[in-house]
């Protein structure tokens, strides 16, 4: 199977909510003739987008789940992943990202950067991943791409530069002017299939003049040709291209298209910039560890004889069972073959081996470096590195944000306990943002995610999937305690009952960290306390941290430093020090000042200017900080600093606020110190709580 991986890319669609990443591609597998007939996300056809397959997605008219599919333009195989926009699906955007090589970072040319187009960005860079930019919703009333620009450069960073510029705007959108080939580029017929090239609009050549010399001046710093030839005023198109190429690979340039996907303008140009400007898979160089060599970093290469190294970055309960999702980085893989998990050292057969489109999936007899294809009936992790058996690497895992709401679920009857054990089961090893546990005190199970439409979402799954009846309880909030000053501890324990007894004695410091969660210090002399029982005092500590003596919340951000103790020659152990280290933090932690913290969200409200005032109000009200507002347009963005305990229910508040014309996004911020009166209150509720 010979694959000329130079023209292969693999991109990631991500933006804001309704920014139009599914309309977008939809358009795109239209245009690719994977897809014969258009359907919008809000389908009023009932049939609803490609990408959104999951009922629940199309009714909702949001993207739940990333989906995976691929299509060939003008020579070029582009697989591509179009991932969720809202705050709560995260983790799709960033396992997506972990595996792509190129991005398209949509932008809506009224709302321009907005909270979650930033959150996406920070994740770009994370993986350093280059990216074209594109403005959508050029025809929308308000629409100014010029501006959309000025806030990616302020906002986001980067140095943004215009290939094109639109002509005419709103409803008078016709197409666009190519700054690199001097031609206006218009799309006619019904679904804008037919692509016309004309000269440029008198009213607009100074216009395009004076923007190619932008474009030109911004990307000659990326080839020293391009900049010669710049000077004598002869610069080719190739030469231009090439040096948007470089410049985007470098991450030190981000091309900006515009257009409507809705109204079926720009997409095919969008396709020409993805092959274009976006990188193959030999462009990017990607890092194994080598678990065989001290863990010693491996630049894996995109080449299909090498040893075969891929990565499982989502996994999927379809209906013929797990399904898991690779990203193959070197090598080639056949059906038949036997691939090794390096994390549990397994080896694995390979039964069926699929590309996706969407829910759709198509068997293929073999796969190369580059590609994205999924596997069945294998038993793993998300994360986890499969390669052959002659090698032993691991790829770097993604990062995984902490959960921030809690619920606790309650089946109705016994089946509905099955079903919800299968439900939750089947979750938690898909998702690794949603936790579930049984609280020990309450016996309640108890599930943890990033906000509330996360929780909802699957709890809706559980019904319609699994036909699991389960009832919510209130949410619980993520509430931490830890410390604000610095207390020594000195306590023995001592137990005797007949036989040899317990003793140990341990003394130090309890200090707040300030980053970190926990840290132990070592610093024993002369043996008071004997080697083989520090780490025995560290178990104790560590066991102590999971409830604090505040309200049972967990502890964060102590270090425990031991510089005294003694022990008995005979009584002495290792659960005699567990339980020394046990007591001495309980001693330190009370003299310590503990307090309690809460999680603070970082919330953007989003709703028309005269609407301002009262949302103002609605954030101070649940002791909101407010860092700012920003006017675009007839649009004012709040955004505001809210303990997330306060922010239950607030969709609906906001929605009658404002006439259901306002709508907001949360994140987690930090943690921060909960005022008095409030703690009093969690504690008394805790306390109750305690005693059922």
């Amino acid at each position: 199977m010979k694959k000329d991986l130079t023209k292969i890319r693999n991109i990631g669609i991500s933006a804001h909510i309704d920014s139009g990443k599914t309309t977008l591609t939809e358009r795109i597998l239209y245009y690719t003739q994977r897809i014969h007939a258009i359907h919008e996300v809000r389908g009023k056809d009932g049939v609803g987008a490609k990408m959104d397959s999951m009922e629940l997605e199309r009714e909702r008219g949001i993207t739940i789940q990333s989906a995976a599919t691929y299509c060939f333009w003008k020579g070029h195989e582009i697989n591509i992943i179009d991932t969720p926009g809202h705050v709560d699906f995260t983790i799709e955007v960033e396992r997506a990202l972990r595996v792509l090589d190129g991005a398209v970072l949509i932008l809506c040319s009224v709302g321009g950067v907005q909270s979650q187009s930033i959150t996406v960005n920070r994740q770009m860079t994370r993986y350093k991943v280059p990216r074209i930019a594109f403005i959508n919703k050029c025809d929308r009333t308000g629409a100014n791409p010029d501006r959309v620009i000025q806030q990616i450069r302020d906002k986001l960073g980067l140095n943004a530069v215009a290939l094109q510029i639109p002509i005419g705007l709103e409803s008078n959108l016709q197409g666009v002017v190519d700054l690199i080939i001097m031609k206006a580029v218009y799309f006619e017929g019904d679904n804008g299939d037919i692509i016309r090239e004309a000269e440029i609009p008198a009213d607009m050549v100074d216009q395009a003049n004076a923007k190619r010399e932008e474009l030109i001046d911004a990307v000659s710093m990326f080839s020293d040709e391009l900049m010669e030839a710049a000077l004598e005023g002869t610069p080719t198109e190739e030469m231009i291209r090439d040096a948007v190429r470089l410049g985007t690979l470098s991450l030190q340039f981000a091309p900006v298209l515009m257009g409507s996907a809705y109204k079926n303008k720009g997409i095919q140009l969008l396709l020409d910039a993805v092959n274009e400007f976006l990188p193959a898979p030999r462009d990017i160089e990607n890092v194994a560890l080598d678990l065989g060599n001290n863990e010693t970093e491996v630049i894996l290469k995109s080449d299909p004889d090498a040893p075969f190294i891929s990565l499982a970055f989502k996994l999927e309960d379809g209906r013929y069972g797990q399904l898991t999702y690779l990203r193959i980085y070197q090598g080639k893989l056949e059906k038949g073959d036997t691939i090794v998990n390096s994390r549990t050292g397994k080896k694995v057969k390979v039964g069926r081996l699929v590309r996706m489109h969407s829910d759709e999936m198509e068997e293929i007899e073999e796969t190369v470096a580059g590609s994205i294809v999924a596997l069945f009936g294998i038993d793993c992790a998300s994360g986890d590195t499969f390669t052959s058996s002659d090698v032993s690497y691991s790829m770097s895992s993604m990062h995984v944000p902490a959960p921030v709401i809690s619920l606790a679920i309650i089946p109705k009857d016994n089946k509905a306990q099955i079903n919800m054990s299968k439900a939750l089961n089947r979750f938690t090893k898909e998702d690794p943002t949603f936790k579930t546990f049984v609280d020990e005190e309450t016996n309640e199970t108890i599930v943890s995610g990033m906000g509330e439409l996360h929780l909802e979402v699957y709890i809706e799954r559980m019904k319609r999937e699994y036909s699991a009846e389960v009832e919510i309880g209130p949410p619980q909030v993520a509430y931490r305690e830890t410390i604000t000053r610095q207390a020594d501890f000195n306590y023995t324990h001592r137990k005797q009952s007949g036989g040899s007894g317990q003793y140990g004695r341990v003394g130090g410091f309890i200090e707040p960290l300030e980053t970190g969660e926990y840290e132990f210090v070592d610093k024993i002399v002369g043996g008071s306390i004997p080697r083989e029982f520090i780490s025995s005092c560290d178990k104790g500590f560590r066991a102590s941290l999971k409830k604090g003596s505040i309200a049972g919340f967990p502890v964060t951000g102590v270090r425990l430093t031991i510089n005294d103790g003694a022990s008995h020659a005979v009584d002495s152990s290792d659960i005699a020090f567990q339980l020394a280290a046990i007591g001495a933090f309980k001693e330190g932690f009370a003299k310590a000042g503990p307090v309690l913290m809460e999680p603070i969200m970082k919330v953007a409200v989003e709703g028309p200017t005269e609407f301002q005032g009262p949302v103002m109000g609605s954030l101070n009200q649940r002791r909101g900080i407010i860092i700012g507002t920003f006017e675009e347009g007839d649009y004012t963005v709040v955004e505001a600093e809210v303990p997330l305990s306060d922010m239950f229910g607030y969709s609906t508040v906001l929605r009658s606020l404002t006439q259901g014309k306002a709508e907001f996004t949360m994140e987690f911020a930090s943690y921060k110190i909960v005022p008095k009166h409030v703690s009093d209150e969690i504690v008394k509720e805790a306390q109750k709580k305690h005693k059922k």
